[in-house]
């Protein structure tokens, strides 16, 4: 496939297929700077392909010394009087992760940048938590987003530090990484509801599997300063990627999908997939090393789906409930407007195309279907998105002919999605974008 847009077409509504996925990205992105921290005590194995955390790991693996500039893997000379830059391009975990990451580094000063995109999602409060802490950050640009230049190295002046929490747990998963490192250890105050909170715990989780100790007492996660301890970490397939499996299971009349490798008991907050898509009657079976997924007749009754711990989910479930025509109402969107794009308004905007409506009444979204109505063919914006391409390539199941711009956006981090599309029974072909069909 070259690029362009992709037509997809599914000429039953009948799946059966073995899936195997790429490891999970989460999991992935935590792990390389665990392992980089540790200075070779931590290894990773089941490395995921998508292209966020292949990004991240050459970053990683070739840190630029002083005078190099760092453009995603490719290294050119720079003047010794210019801090290095690495472009990160679109990977906003790696945009948050290496904030942090790099104030521990020996280089004088980096400077992390990305897409325009990038640029435009917000990072000024882990900024300002790392300054507390005693780090030297300045905005290179508009203040309070990238690109910013990092003063690597600095004398830790406290161990205290306060963050909201209701913004995005990345900001939180950067500090924690860094803080068994830090001198004086980390006191992490989390102000109000925490969003995500299992991506919290996931990194804790794979923290204490490199013995790294740490207590959480009511708001208050705390991590004293002490050595990494040698470890391997096994990366699990992703649950996010499985979530586009079971909607599609969703939108079958019949469907028989195995997804080898995943367990009942991950660390991945969007394994609660398997509950939520209980309410359409996709049934899930942990047996052989696996989980084995199947349609089986249902009337979905569930009014309200909240997604404050899963927000990843949120748009595959919403197209699903649209798709079959089911008046639900959701919560938890709260970080969406800030992610790849507003994801709020391009569900907005690519539902309407089906006739449905997705309604904003202060923290709560509701779906109004009464005016759904399929075409013969429809034309998806992603938006540079890749969740807004895999959420809305199953309505190929019941629109005859679906076309995906931009289909190489879904690379960030699924990028066999197409492929697995064709080994499921979908037609899948690339084509040249249409005059017709411009970014908007």
């Amino acid at each position: 496939m070259e690029a362009g847009n992709l037509i997809l077409s599914k000429p039953d509504r009948t799946v059966n297929t073995t899936i195997k996925l790429t490891g999970s990205k989460s999991e992935c992105n935590r792990a390389l700077v665990i392992a980089a921290l540790s200075k070779g005590k931590v290894k990773v194995e089941n490395l995921s392909e998508a292209a966020d955390t292949v990004t991240l790991a050459g970053v990683l693996e070739r840190r630029p010394e002083s005078g190099e500039r760092e453009t995603g893997q490719v290294l050119a000379p720079r003047t010794s009087l210019v801090a290095p830059e690495i472009n990160i391009g679109p990977a906003g975990t790696a945009m948050r992760f290496l904030t942090a990451f790099f104030t521990l580094q020996k280089q004088h000063q980096v400077v992390l940048t990305g897409t325009e995109r990038m640029k435009q999602r917000p990072i000024g409060i882990l900024v300002d938590a790392l300054r507390t802490l005693g780090a030297e950050i300045a905005y290179e640009e508009k203040e309070g987003f990238p690109p910013i230049k990092i003063t690597c190295g600095f004398e830790q002046q406290t161990a205290e530090i306060s963050i909201k929490g209701d913004i995005s747990s990345q900001y939180i998963t950067a500090l924690l990484l860094i803080a068994s490192q830090l001198p004086l250890g980390l006191n992490l105050h989390i102000e109000g509801e925490l969003t995500s909170k299992p991506y919290v715990e996931m990194t804790l989780s794979m923290l204490q599997q490199c013995g790294i100790q740490h207590q959480w007492n009511g708001s208050v996660i705390s991590i004293q300063n002490q050595p990494f301890q040698p470890a391997t970490i096994y990366v699990e397939p992703d649950w996010s990627a499985a979530s586009y499996w079971y909607a599609i299971a969703a939108l079958c009349d019949q469907a028989e999908i195995v997804l080898p490798g995943l367990t009942a008991y991950s660390l991945q907050g969007d394994s609660v997939i398997t509950e939520i898509m209980a309410n359409f009657g996709i049934t899930s079976q942990f047996k052989n090393s696996g989980v084995w997924l199947k349609k089986e007749p249902k009337t979905v009754v569930r009014k309200i789906f909240d997604f404050k711990t899963c927000p990843d989910l949120a748009q595959t479930v919403i197209v699903v409930c649209a798709a079959l025509g089911h008046d639900a109402s959701f919560t938890g969107l709260e970080t969406l407007k800030i992610k790849e794009t507003d994801r709020v308004k391009a569900l907005q905007n690519e539902l309407a195309k089906i006739g449905v409506e997705l309604i904003e009444k202060g923290q709560v979204y509701k779906l109004n279907c009464a005016k759904r109505s399929i075409p013969e063919k429809l034309f998806i914006h992603t938006y540079e998105d890749h969740r807004m391409a895999m959420a809305f390539a199953p309505l190929a199941l019941i629109v005859p002919e679906v076309e995906i711009e931009d289909f190489k956006v879904v690379e960030k981090s699924y990028p066999g999605f197409w492929d697995d599309l064709e080994t499921a029974g979908f037609s899948v072909g690339a084509i040249l974008e249409s005059p017709l069909h411009k970014k908007i």
